[in-house]
């Protein structure tokens, strides 16, 4: 099979990077020892992160939508995702 077209560019973390990054920040701002201004850093950082990630999944639903609407419909949404999916980015 040959690679997508649609592959994420070169260089651009993958989503999966992305979480461990989310959870590398977290126990960073849970750690004591961090500091306040270094704690407001990675929570800005963490704030970026987490709309890319938003952005990228609902754009990958969309994909989903379109290619396959049955299946689209089976989704389940969560209080979580319906937030998710149904906020602008």
């Amino acid at each position: 099979m040959t690679p997508s077209h649609s592959a994420k560019p070169s260089g651009t973390p993958s989503i999966e990077e992305l979480i461990l990054r989310l959870e590398e920040i977290t126990r960073k701002i849970e750690n004591p020892e961090t500091g306040l201004e270094s704690s407001i850093g990675l929570y800005e950082e963490g704030l970026t992160i987490a709309g890319s990630c938003k952005k990228r999944l609902q754009d990958a639903r969309k994909k989903i939508e379109v290619i396959n609407p049955e299946l689209a419909k089976t989704l389940t949404d969560t209080p979580r995702t319906k937030d998710l999916f149904d906020s602008e980015p």
